[in-house]
């Protein structure tokens, strides 16, 4: 069954395009720099540790970028229904917040770096957690509300994928919580698959048409 998308105002498509590019964005930039920063490995370092180093600055200016385009995109992002445009404003601040309060360096990142964490954690590393964590469940529920809007307009494979999505980020946020092995691998993992869908869904709403 296909699903009838309304056709946004001009500047609510232009909010939608900011939204729809945010997480393709995030994710070149930070795949980039996980690939040619010295010491890196996403196996055993976060995403956000690129924030921390000489370069820090590049990570922190993505996560900022990140988040004041998907902030301008959220209000208009009305498919999901009422609680969508704020659980993606709580997402997109979130994003701002991380990125403002970057965590502490540790693990042997950036190189040179002790493997052993910081002897006390500081408080932007605990802003830093914290803000993550918001995000990350504003954005999880955020693909579950999608997957309901889908399921009820019939659209089956959009509602799967949107709960699939949501799934992968809760999983690999868990995963990465209790200690598993690439724990990092796996929430980088989820976090890009859910932050990609919801940047395609908003491309979707952007460019209206039957799906």
């Amino acid at each position: 069954m296909t699903t009838t998308i309304t056709r946004p105002a001009p500047t609510a498509s232009t909010r939608l395009t900011c939204l729809a590019v945010a997480a393709p964005l995030w994710t070149t930039v930070s795949l980039a720099q996980a690939a040619t920063r010295d010491g890196f490995d996403l196996t055993r370092h976060p995403l956000s540790a690129l924030s921390t180093g000489s370069l820090g600055w590049l990570q922190i200016t993505n996560f900022v970028v990140a988040g004041v385009l998907i902030l301008i995109g959220a209000g208009s992002f009305r498919f999901g229904g009422g609680a969508l445009p704020k659980l993606l404003a709580v997402y997109g601040a979130g994003m701002i917040a991380a990125g403002i309060l970057p965590p502490d360096p540790g693990n042997g990142f950036p190189a040179g770096t002790s493997e052993a964490g910081p002897a006390e954690v500081s408080w932007h590393a605990i802003g830093h957690m914290a803000a993550g964590s918001v995000s990350f469940i504003a954005l999880i529920a955020a693909c579950c509300v999608l997957g309901r809007r889908f399921a009820r307009a019939g659209d089956r494979r959009s509602a799967g994928l949107s709960f699939v999505a949501g799934t992968a980020l809760l999983a690999g946020d868990l995963w990465a919580m209790a200690g598993g092995a690439a724990g990092s691998l796996t929430l980088a993992a989820g976090a890009i698959a859910a932050m990609l869908w919801v940047s395609a869904v908003a491309a979707r709403v952007s460019r209206p048409g039957r799906r």
